[in-house]
């Protein structure tokens, strides 16, 4: 385990690719407006948020009722977060001053012993810290937390870090060893306590950090014994259900992927962090057993974690539905958090090729491409009639709505393509790394380097080295696992990479000139993909990627029914790929593939086997679907 990595500064990287710079262009311009107006309840036609009236009434600014989720809170911080990585995309002073007034309405909404949540401030003052089950208090400080340390990073005032230093402090004087024993119901203020260690290297808050973690699950029956305690609930969950927030059993013991998704990642996130700042190799071992269960055997091929609606959760190994998915966005967020910090750990590609399915198919997916609509649950069919309506179905919504009562996703959504920056890079004594082909301008350590990329539509990479330093260093390049061929130059000569290849990285150590280029070159190739054959669902099916792409069929591009088309996959090298003209989906790469359409004579069941007709059956990325009004989707074709 090697974590003797320097932090890269997000305001070192600017995105310029052009997949990303427009999907960052969206979220700056049109997201983050559309997603302040409904926090302010200023935007027509969607589910009221009253999330920023909440504060304002906290801090005695306004008069009324609260209003919303017990967690209303943290939509506030994830926009805020996000506007923070935001003016470093691209600076705005309207904005900054929009975000420094209503950071000014937290600081007035905290109470003088430093706590701060809205909704005990507001409706149940006196029940303040009795249900850590259910009330998402520490939860909630957690998002504050990082929304306060990013804000810090972005413009370098501080005072909603000073606000969350003060809940920090109050969350430290009240649990710990020798205090309230306790532990979060939804795990997220360990990440936020390690990033504001990270910001301040103030040791009490790793401390914290480390507490809660192993604190959890030595008494199973932690909530049990809270729940009787008291004498009212809120959302009536199951205190005995231990799995469904993974404490059960230590960290130390865990070795499955259970319970609530979210909450496990968020667990695993701050697990890994922890593991790397310290060194701590018995914790790494923890994340690694979870990492190999839940990547290996609990994973959607779009990156998509979380298989069932009850609980939000993972369910068995292998039981992986396509029509009746979860796989929340936040999930798929968490997901590459957590990737991002083993990354810390272990250079090793598995883990950027995680990052990469997630970010480029089930994270994205969760938004409209006007940015104006948003799915929390990402589905792998569906079939309108029965997706959305019908009971076992109702959670698979055929089409994104513009918000909704628990609106967890959308402000996570905006964070994570904001702060991409963080992802794409690390640096240690003696390598760069680049885990992602992403088209940037980056200003390191040891050197600055531009990257040109044409991918994901184009399989063309070019990393331009300016050393900042005359000894020798390695650039170290994530080889995308499933690329088998491809070709790659140095300063015009074409080298054997595939000697410097280690885990999943191309390393080329040297001592680096001035506007020294590193090209790599490859063919974006059709690949059949199949599940295993565990996964009950997708047997006899098969799906089709390209890049980094997951593909999906359509009603729209398929004469309106995609379940009886059949692919032809031994033909698949026969498929044709296209350039989408639709205004929507214009400039993206379809896929037209042999196919055979099945098509019945009347009545339910027949003796006749039905007839069939040749057919080309358009595919397009998976993140873009659901864009074109009502239809039928699926990812898992059939196939002979």
């Amino acid at each position: 385990m090697d974590s003797n990595e320097s932090w890269v500064d997000l305001k070192n990287i600017k995105i310029t690719d052009d997949f990303w710079s427009g999907m960052q262009n969206l979220v700056t311009d049109v997201v983050i407006p559309f997603q302040e107006r409904v926090l302010n309840d200023d935007e027509p036609d969607v589910e009221k948020s009253h999330a920023i009236e909440n504060f304002r009434i906290a801090a005695g600014l306004s008069d009324g009722e609260f209003y919303g989720m017990v967690f209303q809170d943290s939509d506030v911080a994830k926009w805020l977060e996000g506007a923070a990585y935001s003016l470093i995309i691209k600076p705005d002073k309207e904005l900054e001053k929009r975000a420094d007034d209503i950071i000014g309405i937290i600081e007035k909404a905290q109470q003088p012993d430093g706590y701060l949540n809205t909704y005990f401030t507001i409706k149940e003052p006196d029940h303040r810290w009795q249900n850590l089950l259910e009330c998402h208090e520490l939860y909630c400080a957690g998002h504050m937390m990082e929304a306060a340390v990013a804000y810090y990073d972005a413009t370098g005032k501080d005072r909603l870090l000073k606000v969350m230093e003060r809940m920090a402090g109050h969350i430290i004087n009240r649990f710990g060893p020798d205090k309230i024993t306790g532990i979060p119901g939804h795990q997220e203020v360990e990440i936020g306590l390690m990033r504001m260690y990270h910001v301040t290297d103030n040791e009490e808050y790793k401390k914290m950090a480390r507490y809660f973690l192993e604190e959890r699950g030595k008494n199973p029956d932690f909530f049990k014994e809270e729940a009787q305690k008291r004498d009212w609930k809120h959302f009536g969950m199951i205190p005995e259900d231990t799995k469904y927030n993974q404490s059960y059993a230590t960290i130390y013991e865990q070795d499955e992927a259970v319970g609530h998704s979210v909450r496990a990642v968020y667990m695993y996130t701050a697990m890994a962090d922890l593991a790397a700042t310290d060194k701590d190799e018995r914790l790494y071992k923890a994340c690694r057993r979870l990492w190999d269960n839940m990547a290996q055997k609990k994973m959607y091929i779009t990156g998509g974690i979380g298989s069932t609606v009850e609980g939000e959760a993972f369910t068995k190994e292998y039981e992986l539905p396509n029509d009746m998915a979860y796989a929340e966005t936040c999930a798929s967020i968490g997901l590459v958090f957590f990737a991002k910090q083993m990354l810390r750990m272990d250079k090793s590609g598995e883990y950027a090729d995680v990052m990469e399915r997630a970010l480029y198919n089930g994270i994205i997916s969760g938004m409209q491409l006007d940015g104006k609509r948003f799915f929390y649950v990402n589905p792998l069919e569906v079939n309108p009639g029965v997706s959305g309506e019908i009971f076992g179905y109702k959670h698979v919504i055929p089409q994104r709505p513009g918000w909704y009562t628990c609106a967890c996703c959308p402000p996570n959504l905006v964070r994570m393509v904001t702060s991409l920056g963080k992802y794409t890079w690390d640096e240690d004594e003696d390598t760069i790394y680049s885990h992602m082909f992403i088209g940037q301008e980056a200003k390191l350590n040891k050197a600055d380097i531009s990257v040109k990329s044409s991918y994901p539509w184009k399989g063309q990479i070019a990393y331009t080295i300016n050393p900042k330093t005359s000894d020798k260093f390695a650039v170290a390049i994530h080889i995308p696992g499933y690329l088998k061929k491809y070709t790659v130059r140095l300063n015009g000569e074409i080298i054997d990479a595939s000697k410097q290849v280690k885990n999943g990285y191309m390393y080329i150590e040297r001592v680096w000139y001035s506007n020294d280029t590193i090209e790599i070159t490859f063919d974006m190739e059709i690949r059949k993909v199949y599940a295993n054959t565990n996964v009950r669902e997708d047997i006899g099916c098969v799906a089709l990627m390209r890049g980094p792409f997951v593909y999906c069929f359509e009603g729209v591009d398929n004469d309106s029914d995609v379940q009886s088309l059949i692919l032809e996959a031994e033909k698949i090298d026969q498929a044709k790929e296209e350039i989408m003209t639709d205004d929507l989906l214009k400039g993206m790469t379809s896929i037209l593939v042999p196919a055979v359409r099945l098509e019945s004579d009347d009545g339910l069941y027949s003796e006749n086997p039905p007839k069939e007709r040749s057919v080309m059956a358009r595919a397009v990325p998976y993140f873009a679907w659901g864009n074109r009004g009502l239809n039928q989707m699926r990812v898992w074709m059939h196939s002979r």
